[in-house]
């Protein structure tokens, strides 16, 4: 019987999970005709190398590929061979068991020279190829640098700095990357639907954590879980074949801390205590939530980036537990962990260090004073809260733009508010808007972007007013499938049913971070003019250099090259 990760292996590019950036050129050079001789592909274990390189030697070979179409078939008698292995012009080699001279110079060079039996391309897949002796590199050399034009070669390896350069400057490099959680969660669901298994969404998300990244792992554990509870999976059968993960318990904290309730916070952490947790882990767990967090105050784009996944349910739980923190409260709340951390071994009482913590955090007042080392970081970070619509009794003359979204000055307010005004609101818009934007990524990625530079104004007969700086975001969002999508996730987080209405307001303040991503003015992200020069005086004074040294200052770091 096989097992999942071999029934569910990828047949062509679009099965293929994530590695987007590979897979898009090696499209287009097929569509194209335009292929190297040898390519090289790198990266962490289980990712797809091995798999792209079997799709890319059959999209080549494929007997019924029109030109101009990069997918293979997969129903030809070429892409029959190679799936069941039996073609003789496709060559895998594993060279962790073929290491010598003798074995290139018999399996690969004297191979090279015979034309392909059948198919257009003989396509050698040497897997683990930093695993070769210095003499079977140099004996591959000459014909990997001028093969004849029928050859292709494809390197896999997981260690790319035990290839020599002279290997890596003769073929196309590509560097793969861990596969996301989200990416994670759909391959396997979409292998749960197929094999009819009822499993939870969060057990989906458990595992795609415990693999981290490595798609093979999560579907090796899939399959122990099926094997352990059949065709109906219950959270304690996942359990037994997944180690622990108390990210919840950590997120649920987060929110106690927040709200400073310290005897229910003590009582959480002393009944995971007696659920028998490993302390030590659970700390290292939390302090790389509370980072996650402290980016996403800083900037979405770069928790995004740097932060730890967490799976889109626990996003969105760890976005509402955090949302009355500042930069600053979460920065304190990791240095009291790593200390405690630190403290544990010589506790008599393997808990009291995090208890500790736990009390004096929520005994500090609601503002408290920040550390020397966050005042640079607050210098640049303003928080300013979300402004309203624009202001009908402002002075003429201050600004010729107006808002195109507020109603007239002599129009009195409506008798009675709409059913969506009544019971979300402004306030309630706000509120969840972190939640659109986490799901509004599993339609369209980029359009995420998009809607943090909007600022949300008003509900009106179930009208949502989102105003833009400029008029090609305005744009973007007219457009009727992208309207279509907004208005989708609208109802799903709300409850309620919504139609957008897009305007461009000139005078909306749009900062850009230092990554390059804009931001409109918001709740604890946004630098006003005025503070943009605060920072920039403080940055001078202080011989900083504005944020970026703000950030090395205060984080530890240094720039290297």
């Amino acid at each position: 019987m096989a097992t999942l990760y071999r029934k569910y292996r990828p047949r062509n590019f679009e099965e293929v999970v994530g590695q987007n950036h590979i897979k898009l050129t090696l499209e287009h050079e097929i569509e194209s005709g335009k292929l190297a001789h040898a390519y090289l592909f790198c990266g962490p274990r289980a990712v797809g190398k091995t798999t792209l390189a079997r799709v890319l030697a059959k999209a080549i070979n494929c007997l019924d590929r029109k030109e101009g179409e990069r997918e293979p078939c997969d129903k030809c008698s070429s892409c029959d061979e190679i799936k069941a292995g039996r073609s003789l012009d496709i060559i895998e080699i594993d060279a962790a068991s073929h290491t010598g001279v003798d074995n290139v110079r018999e399996n690969i060079i004297a191979q090279a020279r015979v034309t392909p039996t059948r198919l257009k391309y003989k396509v050698f897949i040497i897997d683990e190829a930093h695993m070769l002796s210095v003499s079977a590199f140099n004996a591959l050399l000459k014909v990997l640098e001028e093969p004849p034009e029928y050859v292709m070669f494809i390197l896999c390896t997981t260690e790319i700095h035990k290839v020599p350069t002279t290997i890596i400057s003769r073929c196309q490099r590509f560097d793969f990357r861990r596969i996301s959680v989200n990416d994670v969660v759909k391959k396997l669901s979409y292998i749960a639907k197929t094999e009819k298994i009822n499993i939870d969404k969060s057990i989906l998300e458990a595992i795609a954590r415990q693999s981290e990244g490595h798609m093979r792992d999560a579907e090796s554990l899939l399959g122990q879980i099926i094997s352990v509870g059949g065709k109906e999976i219950t959270r304690a059968e996942a359990d037994l074949v997944i180690p622990r993960s108390d990210l919840g318990e950590i997120i649920n904290l987060i929110g106690l801390l927040a709200r400073k309730d310290a005897a229910s916070a003590l009582g959480l952490v002393n009944n995971l205590i007696d659920q028998g947790i490993d302390l030590k882990t659970f700390l290292n767990d939390l302090i790389e939530v509370l980072r996650k967090i402290m980016f996403a105050k800083i900037s979405p784009a770069l928790a995004e980036r740097l932060g730890a996944e967490l799976g889109e349910g626990l996003e969105i739980k760890a976005n509402e537990a955090s949302k009355d923190l500042t930069p600053e409260q979460t920065v304190l709340f990791i240095e009291e962990f790593v200390r405690a951390g630190n403290e544990l071994k010589e506790s008599f009482a393997a808990q009291l260090p995090v208890e500790l913590a736990v009390i004096r955090l929520c005994s500090a007042a609601a503002d408290p004073r920040p550390p020397a080392a966050v005042n640079s970081l607050r210098a640049s970070i303003a928080r300013n809260p979300l402004p309203p619509a624009a202001k009908t009794d402002s002075p003429a003359g201050q600004s010729g733009k107006t808002d195109a979204a507020a109603p007239p000055a002599n129009q009195s307010a409506p008798p009675s508010a709409s059913a969506a005004e009544k019971n979300i609101g402004k306030d309630g818009i706000l509120a969840k808007w972190n939640e659109v934007l986490v799901k509004v990524k599993k339609y369209n990625h980029s359009l995420s972007f998009i809607l943090r530079v909007c600022e949300p104004r008003r509900i009106s007969d179930t009208r949502l007013c989102l105003a833009f700086k400029y008029k090609f975001h305005k744009d973007r969002v007219d457009d009727e499938n992208i309207r279509s999508i907004i208005e989708k996730v609208l109802g799903e987080v709300y409850n309620a049913p919504f139609a957008i209405e897009a305007v461009v307001d000139e005078g909306l303040n749009v900062r850009t971070t230092d990554n390059g991503r804009q931001e409109a003015n918001g709740a604890e992200t946004e630098v006003s003019d005025n503070d943009k020069g605060a920072s920039a005086d403080s940055a001078s004074e202080d011989g900083q250099g504005g944020m970026i040294n703000n950030l090395l200052n205060t984080f530890g770091g240094r720039i290297i090259g």
